[in-house]
């Protein structure tokens, strides 16, 4: 399996639930919120930040973690 880096240079702006409320039916997290479908995107984490100020969102910045990898060859996966 491969974990690809397409699409990771982007800052997303997304809501938090106010209201949620299970449903008793099906045992679904539901919420009469519709801000939690909203997802902006930003090229840059600045531009984010700005957009949230100036728009008075209140807004938690979750730093991407660096990713480690292993090098080896295809090798590898038959020399034990």
């Amino acid at each position: 399996m491969q974990s690809g880096l397409g699409k990771t240079n982007k800052w997303i702006l997304e809501f938090k639930t106010k209201d949620p409320t299970k449903n008793p039916l099906m045992g679904w997290e539901s919420s009469s919120d519709t801000l939690t479908e909203l997802k902006l995107e930003f090229s840059t984490k600045e531009l984010a930040i700005n957009y949230a100020k100036k728009k008075k969102i209140v807004y938690e910045i979750i730093e991407p973690r660096k990713r480690k990898t292993v090098k080896k060859s295809y090798a590898d996966n038959f020399l034990k």
